[in-house]
């Protein structure tokens, strides 16, 4: 046995060599010298090249061993041939590979590593298994290790403990996205529960077992076998981690924010552009990362834990400790809670690097309670050319303890006894309590049951009865009786797991679902409420409506930033299947009195069954309606119908539209409420699209009289708008032709848009020309550059000579470039040149002239300011000025020139996802694009270059897709000077004192 380790010796002189600079970065040893750590803590090199290389995991196993995956497979996974790659590194694969064995064999590897003479330092390593192909993530447990290789879950038996796996994997899971392997599934972490949970990133996209899903955290239970969705969205997440009451927290990409706080059943912040809306189209809202104060360095976070332990000082427990991959650090976050959720607060620098080659991945607490951190230890931090050259050769592993840090004694949990193990679940670092718990289930010893019961029940303190709860339900002693006793307990972390746990079981007894009923009612501590709420939409219909009813009567959580949403999410879920139970309690008089079923419950509820385009659906509006107190309040329900008409989609809604809807008496009671509300917009809008006639007409006479108040103009033209009447023509070019105020030259310019008429774009080009407004030029230009025939036109002016090509600006006419035209094409080319910036080399070519021109002389970081005020501002935020259309430049990668200069140069190239816009082509033949800055499952509100935004109803898109071209011109750069770059570029590295 001993003969199959690999004995590797780091001492290498080269290595040794003080000052010697690898082709990546510093020497281990060098690297480790330069590092500085927070008061009273060292930092220790406990493994390098060539033993580690590519590290992106590490786990401590039962014996206290280091276990790391070196992710040498990174970026393309061997074996299948590419046949698309997107600008996003997303990778269309030719097939879907077979899981290992059997499949291709790629350079991943599992690794345990060896401090043969104790010095702390790794000098040896055995494989427990290689040929892996994109591995992220593994986790012991159940007599075997789980392994992420996606697009499978595996488990590795080893139930002999001899590290030689006792056969093939068995695949748990398969359906993982795999079209970038920066993003895919990863971070293989036990929940308290007994599941296992993972993240899975923003580019790529999972379909497991009938469940669609980019982003979010997941979980599968090992002995059910059960898989799940725990909660959807949050970015490009990479690493999980439970605090000591079970709260989950997982890590995040967006800048300004170092984690999310997630919740069961909970909807995210997402990549709305990339990736369109959330997969519920009723989920009505979703929640932010957590609130984050004194953000400091880059805007990934990684590897995040919740530490834990005592060996490091007592300011940094219960603290969020995460890599900071591009700041090149270790921060530590206070977390803190505000009503239901958290927020966090910058603590600190825990290590600071001082070197840009250091690339933290991973995080964790060892036995020993110092933190552990990986090193991939490479100079790229941008997302990769699938073809770069990588270098392979490096990785680190790096252990952050006390000065004085005692040795600690080598163990072996799977010999411990009963009682040890017990005793375990009391110690300080929370890495023994998990690891026993897990021991025990292994050995399937169900002896402590008893034990675990008592604590359950009588502990007097809330953690060591919380801890025995979790030990109770994996070893399966928790049961309905149980549970009727702990949702008594004096502590709320107890009552709250209790009520998750019933929950799990998606159903509970009738005595039970009295007992929670009674609880909602009485129960006064929020995480419990939260709770609530997150299992009445797991639990049957005529279980959780007493529960959602319950409070909505004690209605004290309605100004919480997250439980409105929750019972939301809840009712949703019943709306359906369970309509008559959700109808009997939204029609009684007493909802009226809350705030939460009076403004947050109801109007998604009547807007939902409004959506769904059905009579029972509109039976149901109708019920709600009828059952308001009076006419002012039934007045406040007509926007959510209205909301929930724009949302329906498809041809069966098209033919409710057509063949049911203005029969139903829901129609019946908006022409009732129009005919005593005329002024009323929203009102006005369903009638109009209910086919009234009086209402279209009232509104013309309103919307063209020039006495009708400025703002109530635009808002009717909008309405006009909708009904695509070409009579509306002509009054619309007499507001253009007239001394009329800017806001309603543009309200009719987006009304004459709707139309297709030769005769119009004719008009609108002599206006064109003989306007002396620059912006209504350029709102003019928006309308005809929104159709192949009208922008055809619009070059033909150019081609004789009427309209100078100076008139339009680059960024406008990029716009031409997405009608997708060889005609209109050719002609952009001939007048305005090649708008995309040219081939690989070429981009190339002019970024190594540019930095020649960065090199030749110093810029002036003070006169830089001045010029990313003119140039920059209007659309990036640098040191808290300007505006974000685009990416906040202060937590970008701005260190790196080459990224910098690369995004200056080829900024379509690789456009952060957040920033993608998109184009729409409406059903009435326009092509509109934009910036998605919000949307739902009602429109889409998208900004332009120019910061002035346009709201689209999702019953108007024929098809969205994004636009291959970022919002940000090319050729910006070649308006600046070789001065004036450099000084730019003074200012973007800078640290914004000057």
């Amino acid at each position: 046995m001993r003969d199959n380790w690999i004995r590797i010796t780091l001492f290498l002189t080269l290595v040794s060599s003080p000052g010697v600079l690898f082709s990546q970065g510093y020497s281990p040893q060098e690297a480790e010298q330069r590092m500085t750590t927070a008061d009273g803590l060292k930092v220790e090199l406990v493994a390098s090249e060539p033993l580690v290389r590519q590290p992106v995991a590490i786990e401590f196993d039962d014996r206290g061993r280091l276990w790391v995956i070196q992710y040498l497979q990174y970026p393309n996974p061997e074996g299948l041939k590419r046949v698309k790659v997107d600008r996003y590194s997303r990778t269309k694969y030719d097939r879907v590979p077979k899981p290992p064995p059997f499949g291709p064999k790629g350079a991943d590897r599992i690794t345990i590593l060896e401090d043969s003479d104790g010095d702390g330092r790794m000098d040896g390593g055995r494989d427990f298994v290689n040929g892996l192909n994109l591995a992220t993530g593994l986790a012991f447990g159940h007599g075997g290790v789980f392994v992420l290789n996606v697009p499978y879950l595996l488990f590795y038996p080893d139930r002999d403990r001899d590290d030689v796996p006792d056969g093939d994997p068995e695949v748990l899971l398969t359906g993982f996205g795999m079209e970038d392997a920066h993003s895919v599934a990863n971070s293989l972490t036990w929940g308290p529960d007994g599941w296992l949970y993972g993240c899975q990133g923003s580019t790529v996209t999972a379909h497991i077992r009938g469940i669609e899903f980019q982003q979010g955290v997941w979980r599968y239970h090992p002995t059910s076998h059960k898989f799940e969705l725990f909660c959807e969205g949050g970015g490009n997440s990479w690493g999980l981690d439970f605090d000591r009451t079970g709260e989950l927290f997982y890590s995040t990409n967006y800048g300004g924010y170092v984690l999310l706080h997630g919740v069961q059943g909970g909807y995210f912040v997402k990549s709305f552009g990339k990736h369109g809306q959330l997969h519920n189209p009723f989920a009505y809202g979703y929640f932010d990362h957590a609130s984050h104060e004194n953000f400091q360095g880059g805007h990934v976070t990684v590897g995040g834990i919740v530490y834990q332990a005592n060996t490091l000082p007592t300011k940094f427990r219960n603290t969020y400790i995460a890599g900071d991959l591009l700041g090149h650090n270790i921060g530590w976050h206070r977390i803190q809670r505000t009503d239901s959720t958290v927020r966090t607060e910058h603590g600190g620098e825990l290590l600071t690097s001082h070197d840009n080659w250091f690339a933290p991945t991973d995080v964790t607490t060892g036995p020993d309670g110092a933190i552990y951190i990986t090193d991939w230890a490479d100079q790229r931090t941008a997302h990769p050319d699938p073809d770069a050259d990588w270098d392979r050769s490096n990785g680190r592993i790096y252990r952050i303890a006390p000065r004085k840090m005692p040795e600690e004694k080598a163990f072996d949990l799977a010999k411990l006894d009963t009682a040890e193990l017990l005793q375990l679940h009391s110690h300080s670092n929370q890495w023994y309590v998990r690891r026993a718990r897990q021991e025990l289930v292994r050995r399937e010893d169900r002896s402590l049951i008893p034990e675990f019961r008592k604590k359950a029940m009588q502990g007097l303190q809330e953690i060591p009865a919380l801890e025995a709860l979790w030990s109770l339900h994996a070893l399966g002693g928790f049961d309905d009786a149980l549970a009727q006793q702990l949702l008594n307990s004096p502590h709320a972390a107890v009552r709250k797991w209790t009520i998750r746990l019933l929950g799990d079981g998606e159903q509970v007894s009738t005595e039970t679902a009295y007992q929670l009923d009674e609880l909602a009612q009485v129960e006064t501590d929020v995480t419990v409420r939260n709770q609530l709420a997150c299992t009445a939409a797991r639990l049957p219909a005529d279980q959780a409506m007493p529960i959602i009813n319950a409070n909505i009567i004690t209605d004290i959580d309605a100004d919480d930033p997250r439980i409105p949403l929750l019972w939301w999410w809840a009712v949703e879920q019943h709306s359906v299947s369970g309509r008559d139970e959700v109808l009997q309690r939204f029609t009684r008089p007493s909802l009226w009195n809350s705030k939460l079923g009076r403004e947050t419950l109801l109007p998604r509820l009547i807007r939902r069954y409004t959506a769904e385009a059905t009579s029972s659906g509109w039976d149901a509006v109708v019920q709600l309606l009828n059952s308001a107190p009076d006419q002012s309040a039934r007045l406040s329900l007509w926007k959510p119908i209205w909301q929930g008409w724009q949302e329906q989609a498809g041809e069966e809604a098209e033919q409710f539209r057509r063949d049911i809807a203005p029969a139903h008496p829901l129609a019946q009671l908006v022409r009732s409420a129009w005919t005593s509300a005329p002024a009323d917009s929203t009102l006005t809008r369903l009638a109009i699209a209910l086919g009234y006639d009086e209402p279209v007409e009232a509104v013309r006479l309103e919307a063209f009289n020039s006495q009708t108040d400025d703002a109530r103009r635009v808002t009717l033209l909008g309405v006009l708008a909708q009904t695509n009447d070409p009579a509306l023509i002509k009054p619309a070019l007499e507001l253009l032709d007239s001394p009329t105020p800017e806001a309603i030259q543009r309200a009719a310019l987006e009304l004459l848009a709707r139309f297709e008429d030769p005769d119009l774009t004719d008009r609108l080009l002599d206006l064109h020309q003989s306007t002396t407004s620059a912006t209504l030029q350029s709102k003019i230009r928006d309308v005809l550059f929104g159709r192949v025939s009208s922008a055809t036109r619009f070059l033909d002016a150019v081609v004789r000579g009427d309209v100078a090509p100076s008139q339009v600006p680059l960024e406008q006419v990029r716009r031409l470039v997405l009608l997708n035209d060889e005609k209109i094409d050719s002609r952009v080319t001939q007048h305005w040149g090649q708008l995309s910036s040219g081939s690989r080399g070429e981009v190339l070519a002019e970024i190594r002239r540019l930095n020649n021109d960065l090199r030749a002389s110093a810029g002036s970081a003070k006169d830089g300011r001045l010029v990313f005020n003119k140039h920059c501002a209007a659309c990036h935020q640098l040191f808290g000025a300007g505006k974000k259309l685009g990416p906040d430049l202060t937590t970008a990668n701005r260190q790196d020139r080459d990224f910098l200069l690369a995004s200056l140069v080829d900024p379509s190239n690789v456009i952060r996802k957040e920033f993608v816009s998109v184009i729409v082509q409406t059903t009435d033949g326009r092509v509109m694009t934009g910036l998605p800055i919000s949307r739902d499952a009602n429109q889409v509100m998208l900004v332009d270059p120019q910061n002035k935004s346009v709201s689209i109803s999702t019953s108007e898109i024929e098809e969205l897709q994004e636009s291959p071209v970022s919002l940000m011109p090319d050729n910006l750069y070649r308006q600046l000077s070789a001065q004036e770059l450099r000084d730019l570029f003074a200012y973007l590295q800078s640290n914004g004192e000057q």
